[in-house]
């Protein structure tokens, strides 16, 4: 398998369109032709996990965290990043990474936290918007309906746990074929009547080349007419965060405890502990200073997230516990899930969970 082969397989789990747009995602470093003669899967891509993977003979190496965040002017191995990149390009190491495309899928980092825990349920916290389109068209009666299923099997028409959703409407178009065209209906030069069906259909955005492909593929018509909108509608299979239940509400200290030993936290920092049964919990993997006014929002008893700043805390107004339990303690789990899915979607492939520990924060 290719690198390109091994890439294509994790973006169907987490497409790159669905990541932040100020992250650094896909193949950082190598080439997307390389063959590939094992995987490391990786939090994080430092100097020891190369080492590791060059002792494993992994040559792609599965990371959460990107490297290269920002754009690199130099390559002298003056600090972490850039001895990174050197050491992987010298040992034709490729470098891949997820991150926020990860985060923001329904089965992603968010929804192994939610694993960990024993969250029952899980939806996402905060749903993205502007990320469902719609598609209308307009074609011949009789090839309405394979329209339709070729839309429907390229990826349109689902939304949450429906499929081939769509809406039809018949009326009569019209078109007058100038000098030159090559018409499939009527005659050069005069107008043509035509009994039509419009289409509308939905689909995710980062679907939108292969469904707008697959409908000039189908379609007779020499010129398609259609138009694309942008809804307002959220998309509930993709976002930030998630929230879920416990089978059995707790008591809030019993469940940062439980919290501490899943997670192996060394140190929970929380706000006041406001005497109340826990059932309903957020979670956001890494940093979620911005996800408490919408854990808030949908009545959490306790969100679980890392990198709360002091004034942070302020914004439970005993509405809420907030618990911060470390950004590398949120995120440990991510590359288990990894080698989980692609073991699953690869058998017989060699996947490697690094054993490298990339946690930069130490407690006394």
């Amino acid at each position: 398998m290719t690198v390109n082969d091994i890439t294509k397989v994790l973006e169907e789990l987490a497409p790159l369109a669905h990541a932040e747009d100020f992250d650094n995602v896909g193949l950082l470093v190598g080439d997307h032709n390389m063959k590939v003669e094992g995987v490391l899967v990786t939090l994080d891509t430092l100097e020891n996990v190369v080492d590791e993977a060059i002792e494993k003979r992994c040559n792609l190496i599965v990371s959460f965290h990107p490297i290269i965040f920002k754009g690199l002017k130099k390559l002298t191995g003056s600090n972490y990043v850039e001895r990174v990149v050197i050491k992987a390009i010298a040992n034709n190491i490729a470098i891949y990474s997820m991150h926020t495309a990860l985060d923001n899928s329904k089965m992603g980092v968010n929804a192994k936290i939610c694993e960990v825990l024993g969250l029952k349920n899980p939806e996402i916290l905060i749903p993205r918007g502007k990320s469902i389109k719609k598609l209308t068209t307009y074609a011949p009666l009789a090839d309405a309906e394979n329209i339709k299923l070729a839309l429907f099997k390229a990826g349109a028409g689902e939304i949450g746990k429906y499929s081939n959703c769509s809406y039809s409407l018949e009326g009569i178009g019209s078109f007058k074929a100038e000098k030159g065209a090559n018409p499939i209906k009527g005659k050069v030069g005069e107008v043509h009547f035509e009994k039509e069906t419009q289409i509308n259909i939905i689909y995710s955005f980062e679907k939108e080349k292969t469904i707008l492909k697959t409908l000039f593929d189908t379609h007779p018509y020499e010129e398609v007419a259609y138009e694309v909108l942008t809804l307002e509608n959220t998309n509930q299979d993709l976002g930030i965060g998630m929230i879920g239940t416990l089978d059995t509400e707790m008591d809030e200290k019993e469940f940062l405890l439980l919290v501490k030993e899943r997670m192996n936290a060394s140190v929970i920092r929380h706000s006041r502990l406001l005497g109340k049964k826990v059932k309903k919990v957020a979670v956001l993997g890494g940093s979620g200073a911005f996800a408490i006014g919408a854990a808030k929002k949908v009545k959490a008893d306790i969100y679980v997230t890392a990198d709360l700043k002091y004034h942070d805390f302020y914004q439970a107004e005993n509405q809420l516990v907030i618990a911060d339990i470390g950004h590398f303690e949120t995120e440990q789990f991510t590359k288990d899930l990894l080698v989980d899915y692609l073991t699953k979607k690869i058998p017989n492939f060699a996947v490697s969970l690094s054993e490298s520990i990339t946690n930069p924060i130490k407690y006394l």
